[in-house]
Order: structure tokens, then sequence, then C-alpha cells
């Protein structure tokens, strides 16, 4: 009987707990979701909510390979790209509450050789520095040399000195990979561990993260790996190859689901503790917490929001009266993120498999509404429009251009335009001649070329082999009859300005 009497008690207490939940989560969610994958061209998506200790929401919407149709679930694997930075984060922090580092120790303690652009940059950048943004270079800045190149780590660390800033040290926010993989690579000079073993055995070990890699080069043999797409620049949905950016490891390489990641955000809801024993010192914790960018300071447009900032791989803000925490992470066909309000004791993990959307934001968005009682609005919608027209002028402009290509002549034979080409920070490329059009063969990175055909006016069409990185128009600029450089453009989620590549021979 007093059997009988528990389970009824632990029934009701369950049911309790569901019913306290809002009712967008009870009642709204799965309809919600599944008309957001329509509008949005998205495959599939994962989603964890955890409230007050207990997973509420976990479960699997679309699929995770278009040509199988199998399921996304809860454990369905997904780069989660910048989410990774937290961990990052969060290590040193912990380092530091062991008494093994300062995060205010400068690089050149563990680096004697390192340098930036600028001496006195140099001189006084610190682990926190390179956590917080603050080396000057614009947001991006570097990645398409760094991102799924064949540079080793200490590679691009020595590239880092010809990113030529364009604000003052610690004064703008400039988001840097790069930087992250600095402050990683501190990790292994204090522990003696490279960074994904000291993650593996500090966080997704005592964690139970069993399913969740620390580096990205196997994702394609793991069999619950989503494929990745994206829609950008033709609007057709593409698969992409995935992404190998072991060597930018601690800014962004983390494999994972959002049954693992579930159990990451209780314990940041639990001041670093799981399942009653604390893995990360709350002392560590909250150091990734304390503010040292500041963002922004006036009330967004949007959103119940009046301040935002920039912690140790995390960002953060007010929302309706409520501290908020987030980061979203963005590789090659997938785009994630993860939230948590310690206040609400509430968490949010979103991973999906197409890059071109802003699906995963707005259900974020509406997740908090909906907790933080805030009025309803339909996030998706609201995002919708602006998207939808951005994409059709982005889709013109490409079809425009490919109409151009109608097999006219360039004003130099074709071995004019081939040689091989060099830019100070990304090094060589090489341009050949591809039948009635060209080739260019990028040198640092392994499986990436580009097509390069006649439009007209001087002016050609950059289609690279990897739709992540776009399609673009191209000009030649030539002196004297000779070619002496081209302007090369990758998308704008990889680097924001053109490369200048001058030709050598």
């Amino acid at each position: 009987m007093k059997k009988l009497m528990v389970a009824a008690f632990a029934s009701l207490l369950s049911v309790t707990a569901f019913a306290q939940q809002p009712t967008f989560i009870t009642n709204d969610l799965d309809t919600y979701v599944k008309q957001g994958l329509k509008d949005w061209n998205l495959p599939g998506l994962a989603i964890a909510v955890v409230k007050d200790g207990k997973v509420v929401v976990m479960k699997g919407y679309g699929v995770k390979d278009v040509k199988t149709n199998e399921p996304v679930t809860e454990n369905t694997l997904f780069m989660i790209a910048s989410n990774s930075k937290l961990f990052t984060g969060t290590a040193l922090a912990q380092l530091e509450a062991e008494k093994k580092l300062s995060l205010d120790d400068k690089i050149s303690k563990y680096f004697p050789g390192y340098s930036l652009y600028d001496p006195n940059t140099t001189a006084l950048v610190t682990i926190k520095d390179m956590l917080s943004h603050h080396q000057g270079t614009k947001t991006f800045q570097g990645d398409f040399t760094f991102w799924n190149s064949t540079l080793s780590r200490q590679e691009i660390m020595n590239r880092m000195k010809l990113l030529k800033p364009v604000y003052e040290f610690r004064q703008n926010f400039g988001y840097c990979n790069s930087c992250f993989l600095t402050a990683g690579q501190v990790i292994e000079k204090v522990s003696g561990k490279p960074w994904e073993q000291y993650v593996q055995d500090n966080i997704l070990t005592p964690l139970g993260m069993t399913t969740t890699h620390p580096l990205s080069s196997q994702i394609a043999t793991y069999k619950e790996a989503s494929k990745p797409y994206t829609t950008s620049f033709t609007g057709k949905l593409t698969e992409l190859p995935y992404d190998n950016v072991d060597n930018l490891a601690p800014a962004g390489s983390i494999i994972s689901n959002v049954k693992d990641m579930a159990k990451w955000l209780t314990m940041q809801l639990d001041s670093g503790k799981f399942e009653g024993k604390q893995i990360i010192p709350w002392t560590a914790v909250r150091k990734t917490r304390d503010e040292n960018t500041v963002l922004s300071s006036r009330l967004s447009p949007r959103y119940p929001q009046h301040f935002q900032g920039y912690g140790l791989g995390v960002f953060e803000a007010d929302y309706n009266g409520k501290q908020i925490f987030w980061h979203t992470g963005g590789a090659d066909g997938f785009v994630t993120n993860t939230c948590f309000v310690p206040e609400e004791h509430l968490a949010i993990t979103i991973l999906t498999n197409n890059d071109n959307q802003s699906f995963f934001e707005a259900l974020r968005y509406q997740i908090l509404d909906a907790y933080l009682g805030v009025p309803y609005v339909n996030r998706s919608e609201q995002a919708l429009k602006g998207f939808r027209q951005e994409m059709d002028e982005t889709v013109k402009k490409t079809e425009s251009m490919q109409q151009r290509v109608k097999g006219q002549s360039p004003e130099l034979p074709l071995k004019a335009y081939a040689g091989i080409y060099t830019n100070e920070l990304y090094g060589k490329i090489e341009i050949v001649p591809n039948k009635k059009d060209l080739l260019i063969k990028f040198g640092s990175h392994k499986y990436l070329t580009a097509t390069v055909q006649y439009m007209d006016n001087n002016e050609w069409l950059l289609t690279y082999n990897n739709r992540a990185y776009g399609i673009f128009p191209l000009k030649f600029k030539t002196e004297n009859g000779k070619v002496v450089s081209t302007e090369i453009k990758v998308n704008d989620g990889l680097e924001y300005d053109p490369y200048t590549f001058t030709k050598a021979n």
C-alpha cells in the first residue's frame, strides 16, 4: 500500500511539474517547430529545455539526412561550433581556481616568441584579453586563412602578427577565433594536456557527456551525425562537406547532441554541480560570467533588453528583468545555440542542420518569452519577412551573374591569368586554365577549389566547390597588358573583407 501511495505521489509531482510549464511549451511547441522547419527550409532540429533541475523538453524534429530521411533525435550529433568557447573559458577559469595560472597572465609568459601586429599589444595582452575579443581586429578577421585550413595551431598563432587591427587594443569588440585558440593553447602549457584532452577529462567525462567529441575531424564516421546543409546564394538546399577545425579547436570544434548539452546546462544552473557533485568550482563558473566587454547599453528595438556584454566565452544581457547568458555557434551546415537563466533555473539548447536560417534563434527567444512573461509575438514570423527579402535579392543577384556567362572571351588569353598568386596572410594560391575557364587551387585548403568563368566587362564569376564559401564576382587588375593581382571574396559568415592576391609569375 505504501509503495502505491509513493508511486501515486511521484506521479502527481510529475504531472504538477509538467503543468507548471508555459502553455507554449505544453501545447504549442510541436506545431511551432514543424511550421518553422517548413518556413525556413530547415531539414532538422533538436531541442532540450531544462527547468528547475529537470529536463522538461528533449526531442528531435525533422531529418538529419534528406536522402535517407533518418529522423533527428536527442542523440543526433551536430557541430556546436562557437558554443565550444565557454568550455575553453571554463577550463581556464578552473585552472585559475586551482592556482595553476591567472587569467591576467600575459600570453608572453607561456609563449615568449608570440607576437601580434602591434608590439605594445604583444607586451600587454593577457589570457583574459584573448577570451574577451579585445585585440582590436575585425570580427572574423583571418578566418578565411585559418578555418578548415591545413595550418597547424602553432602556424595560426605565428600568422596572427599579420592581422592588422582596425581598433585600439581593449577599446572594441572584434570576435576572434584565433585568439580563443591562443588562450586554449595555454591549457597544455599549464596542465601538460592538449586542450581536447583536458576538456575531455575535466568537463565531458565528469558530466557524463559520453557521446560528445571535443574534435571535429572524425564527424563523418559517427553514425549519429547529422548531415550539414545550406541554402546560401541559390536558395536551394545543398549538402556541404563537414568542417575540420581541429586546428582552431578551442574556438569551435566540439560535436554534441541535446542529450549531452542538457547535462552541461544543468551544471550551469546548479553553480557548477551535477547530480550533487561539484564538477567545476563555483568561483570558476562565476568568473566566466563576469562582464569583461561592454557591447551595448541601449534598449533593443525588438527584445526587452537594455544591456549586453561578454564574459569568457559567453554573452550576457538583461531580458525582461532577468539576467540571461547565451552563445551561438556557426559551422558550415550547422547553427546552434545555448542559453541559461540562473534566476529562473531555466536553460535551452537548440541544434540545427541548415546554416542559412534564423529559426534557431527565433525559437530560443520564443521560449524565453514564454517563461519570462513577455507578451506573445511570433518571433519566427517576425524574422522571416526580412530574411526572405534578403534571400530573394541574393538569389536574383546570383542568377543574374550566372546568366552573364555566355562563352565570351576576356581581354587577355587564359594563360595570361594563370600563375602563382600570393597574399601575405594567406600564402599562395594557384590559378590554372580549365578548358574555357580558370580554376583556383588554394594552397592552405586541401579540398577547396573555385571555378572562375568569364562574364563580361572584365568581370568573372567565382564559384567555390564548397557552397559555404559562396558565389561572387571577381576582377583581375592589369597593367600594361599584364595581370598583376586579383581580389578574392568569401562568404561573410567566414570573413568580411576580400583578400588581395598579387601575381608572382
